[in-house]
């Protein structure tokens, strides 16, 4: 059940072009709304997992809407329409390390 005090909301999309990095999302994913469950978000937040062409590394962009701390590592943030965005590439990176650098960028604080 969700909790009615709740005011920011997780989303997260996948633009994977293989299934190279599939387990390693899915397992961020399923650490993030873990999480989730049990700690607040700063701000509304959007995260995207991508691959580009000719390229194996995992992309990562995470979007609030409200500035938030940078976190070591995340390039950023691009200030856009919809929000704040952080980026960060990785190559070949465990997966609990993964999930723990995305799920800091995630619940990162207020600016």
């Amino acid at each position: 059940m969700a909790d009615p005090a709740r005011t920011s909301r997780l989303t997260s999309t996948r633009k994977l072009l293989s299934n190279l990095w599939l387990g390693h999302v899915d397992s961020i994913e399923a650490a993030l709304w873990r999480f989730y469950d049990r700690h607040p978000l700063a701000s509304d937040c959007h995260v995207v997992f991508f691959e580009i062409a000719a390229d194996e590394k995992l992309h990562v962009n995470v979007t609030h809407r409200r500035l938030t701390k940078a976190i070591a590592g995340w390039a950023g943030p691009a200030d856009t329409p919809v929000g704040f965005v952080h980026n960060r590439t990785f190559g070949a990176t465990a997966a609990p390390k993964l999930v723990r650098h995305v799920r800091e960028m995630v619940f990162a604080g207020l600016g």
